[in-house]
């Protein structure tokens, strides 16, 4: 909740050239509703997809204050879901999660699904247990395309708090525990198809240290994003990490 309609388009406009230039990276920009079809026209046509950051698991209803998932089809092609703050702040439960999700997926749009341990499962040694649980809970007995699916590991004593993650610590979460179950719940060809992010005051000048780790597939880029050079140079570290002819690499911004 930072940048309002019109502060976005001078953002936007300012990244937009070098990220469309970036061939071996995918982009996307999720900025807060308001700004989110303005963001969207300044996009087309180019290479950066556009997300939302949360939305209403029912199709309408009185739900005053929320936005349903058919209100965002045809200005974004993703939906982050059970982001930290969602989770911590405004009641977003492991089930509330699940229906988002499952409301994502009906739409025919990519959920970029967030899981993490706050700080006192951190120092408790609970990471395994509860990034596990919100990956089954989300995932377990649910239809989903491995290409259409994003899953985001936040730590939420990283976020913003300037003190990332390590990243040989988040690339063996990502690979021993999340990449884990994602075998469990859909089998091995879908456990190394899902494109899993890091996220947790990433930033330009550490990015390249969690993008040279294999099983980190990108960034969720908070903070650092909010200015354009910044975000830019996250995307270029990412692009230079990646073999010609390899797959993209994803990344977020959120404004």
């Amino acid at each position: 909740m930072h940048v309002s309609p019109a502060a976005a388009v001078p953002v936007v406009r300012s990244m937009r050239d070098a990220l469309n230039r970036m061939r071996r990276v995918e982009t996307v920009l999720c900025p807060a509703f308001p700004a989110l079809v303005t963001v969207a026209d300044l996009l087309r046509p180019s290479r950066i997809a556009v997300g939302a950051q949360n939305c209403h698991w029912d199709d309408k209803g009185a739900h005053t204050g929320e936005v349903s998932v058919g209100m965002l089809v045809g200005n974004c092609r993703y939906v982050i879901v059970g982001h930290s703050e969602r989770r911590a702040r405004y009641g977003d439960s492991e089930q509330v999660v699940r229906r988002k999700l499952e409301a994502i997926l009906r739409a025919n749009l990519i959920p970029i699904l967030c899981v993490g341990e706050d700080l006192h499962h951190f120092e408790t040694g609970m990471t395994t247990e509860m990034v596990a649980r919100q990956v089954v809970t989300a995932l377990d007995g649910l239809q989903f395309d491995a290409d259409r699916l994003v899953v985001a590991y936040e730590p939420v004593w990283a976020i913003g708090s300037g003190k990332a993650c390590d990243p040989g610590t988040a690339a063996a979460v990502i690979g021993r525990v999340i990449r884990g179950v994602l075998s469990e719940v859909g089998g091995a060809d879908t456990a190394a198809r899902v494109r899993v992010l890091y996220g947790g005051s990433v930033t330009d000048v550490n990015a390249a240290e969690y993008f040279g780790q294999p099983d980190i597939d990108g960034a969720l880029v908070g903070g650092a994003a909010l200015k354009a050079p910044t975000f830019v140079g996250i995307a270029q570290a990412a692009q230079e990490s990646v073999p010609a002819n390899a797959g993209a690499l994803m990344l977020r911004r959120e404004f």
